[in-house]
């Protein structure tokens, strides 16, 4: 079929036809053409979201969300440097137009956000669970880049769907690569209400047919609502995409009307996206003691006033400890404490260890844009074996290369600028692992690709016995970081001070 399908419709024919067949089964459906039949007609119909085809209760309440949108820099894409050299106007085009969230506002019920709740049973403080689950692995892959508009949202999706749909019109709420989904932990308690802060990885196709796919994908949204036990009442709601560090944006686009087309890559910064309520929820119709419907504006035309019972919580947890808990949920390496640069090295002095230093061109926290660096945590850092290692014998870190590069330029610290200057003189592209003594001294590195290279090797065709197989570990990218980190080690402990 494939063969016959590449002879009638053309190369690119059949990437089109591949990108709206989205179970593969070399048929397109009704429900897989409406997107183009949309296109074609110019009519795009509202989207049918659960619960909205239940009948209107009087007293149920809607609250109004807002959209603040700012850009993404194009100063900020490491194209920018060379003038984006080789990149074609056409590739950009949908992120350059792109200024200005699609929708400025809109009105939701307060009931559309009862997938925020926890699940029915015992849930306590701190204790996360997932809105979304993830459903790829390092044994499922990942999902086609050949896609340009996102399958109809199910269930929790909705609400989601419906909220990302506000910056751009087509989110995709499952992002191609793990970890996938939207997590969530209670941060709040009181008799009648949570407070709810959750994570969500989510991307965006900025194009259309008949140019190829382009892919915006923030590092994670993040945000917290504070809503009743029952789902009838949001207090407040806000969700933004983090931007307190240079890098938050991932972003790949294909030249080729295939999946094995080249794929450029990149990076960079949107200042602001972000998703806040107006104020709390409120009834949609005022009724009376006798139940008739009272004028919602007084007779001065000024709209009437609620007041709002001050919530007095039981029990609460920090914003910092749930993020952090929400982050080991989405990537369980992280349950070795990654420090930031600096801190790291004093913290090596301090205690006398070796450094296990992680250095990026993308973003390690934010989903990582390399597919090494995605293999890398999830084939590795989180095996038992290698968690265990670096919590005992180790002081780990990891940064991104313009971070460290605006350190080496900075005039502030000498020592924090040759720190960094040791580490970008071993650095290639994309992901390095570096095990340092903690004036900063590399003793032992290895590069991302080397590594995924040794490890799809047999093992009798690896000649070096730096990076021999492990007999101890079915798995061999376990077995090789293994030994990378006790190469280090054996390296770098007689080098330590007494």
């Amino acid at each position: 079929k494939q063969e016959s399908a590449l002879k009638a419709l053309g190369t690119e024919g059949l990437f089109l036809f591949s990108s709206l067949d989205t179970d593969q089964d070399m048929y397109i459906s009704p429900e897989e053409f409406k997107p183009i039949a949309e296109k074609l007609t110019g009519s795009t119909p509202a989207t049918s979201y659960e619960d909205e085809d239940l009948p209107p209760d009087p007293s149920e309440e809607t609250l109004t969300i807002e959209a603040r949108f700012q850009p993404l820099l194009p100063e900020t894409m490491t194209k920018s440097k060379d003038g984006f050299l080789g990149v074609s106007h056409l590739a950009l085009s949908g992120l350059r137009n792109w200024t200005t969230a699609a929708l400025p506002s809109a009105v939701f019920a307060a009931r559309h956000f009862r997938p925020f709740l926890p699940p029915q049973g015992q849930v306590g403080l701190g204790e996360p669970w997932w809105i979304i689950p993830s459903e790829l692995s390092i044994f499922t892959g990942y999902l086609s880049n050949n896609r340009f508009y996102p399958p109809p949202p199910k269930g929790k999706e909705v609400i989601i769907h419906r909220l990302l749909s506000m910056f751009h019109p087509r989110p995709f709420v499952k992002t191609r690569f793990a970890p996938q989904g939207a997590v969530a932990c209670l941060t709040a308690i009181s008799d009648f209400y949570y407070t709810v802060t959750f994570r969500i990885h989510a991307e965006f196709q900025l194009s259309e047919p008949p140019d190829f796919p382009f892919w915006f994908s923030p590092g994670q949204f993040t945000g917290h609502i504070i809503l009743s036990k029952d789902s009838t009442h949001v207090r407040d709601f806000r969700l933004f995409v983090p931007n307190h560090r240079s890098l938050n944006v991932d972003m790949e686009w294909l030249y080729g009307a295939s999946e094995s087309s080249n794929m450029e890559v990149d990076i960079g910064y949107i200042p602001q996206m972000e998703l806040e309520a107006t104020g709390p929820s409120v009834p949609s119709v005022i009724l009376d003691e006798d139940g008739n419907v009272i004028d919602s504006r007084l007779p001065s035309g000024e709209p009437l006033q609620f007041v709002f019972e001050e919530i007095k919580w039981q029990q609460e947890l920090s914003w910092e400890e749930a993020a952090r808990r929400l982050e080991v949920t989405m990537y369980p390496f992280k349950k070795v404490s990654y420090l930031p640069f600096t801190e790291a090295f004093d913290r090596a002095k301090a205690e006398n260890k070796l450094v296990h230093s992680i250095l990026l061109w993308g973003a390690l926290d934010d989903q990582s844009v390399q597919c090494s660096g995605r293999t890398l945590r999830e084939t590795v850092l989180e095996s038992s074996p290698i968690l265990a290692l670096l919590n005992e014998s180790f002081i780990s870190t990891w940064s991104l290369v313009k971070e460290l590069e605006d350190l080496q330029n900075s005039q502030e610290n000498p020592s924090h600028k040759k720190l960094a200057g040791l580490h970008l003189e071993k650095y290639s592209f994309p992901v390095e692992m570096m095990i340092c003594l903690p004036n900063g001294t590399v003793v032992h590195h290895i590069n991302a690709n080397y590594f995924l290279d040794i490890t799809s090797m047999k093992p009798e065709d690896v000649e070096s016995n730096v990076f021999s197989f492990s007999s101890s570990f079915e798995d061999p990218s376990t077995a090789t970081y293994m030994q990378f980190l006790r190469e280090g080690l054996r390296r770098g402990l007689p080098l330590l001070q007494p």
